[in-house]
């Protein structure tokens, strides 16, 4: 499964692009493969427990996800957010 990956200005130190593509039957494995790719960048995005970190929103496809397990198909859109903190 090849996806699109909208990746945020964050984290374009990385990847230095908006967009790449990676591979991966659920969200976990599209990091473990953007990890590959771009090391280091996964760690900014889940956290020591595997879970995502408060500040990241993940959208599969326009619909907020939160769990790593959540199945991808081939041509789904995910769109990686840094959610501003503030107050």
């Amino acid at each position: 499964n090849t996806m699109r990956v909208l990746i945020p200005g964050a984290l374009r130190d990385y990847t230095h692009a908006s967009h790449v593509e990676a591979d991966g039957d659920t969200l976990g494995a599209m990091f473990a493969d953007l990890e590959r790719r771009y090391p280091g960048l996964r760690f900014r995005v889940v956290d020591e427990q595997d879970r995502l970190r408060p500040n990241m929103l993940i959208f599969v496809n326009g619909l907020g996800v939160r769990q790593l397990a959540h199945a991808l198909q081939p041509d789904d859109f995910v769109a990686v957010v840094l959610a501003l903190s503030g107050g």
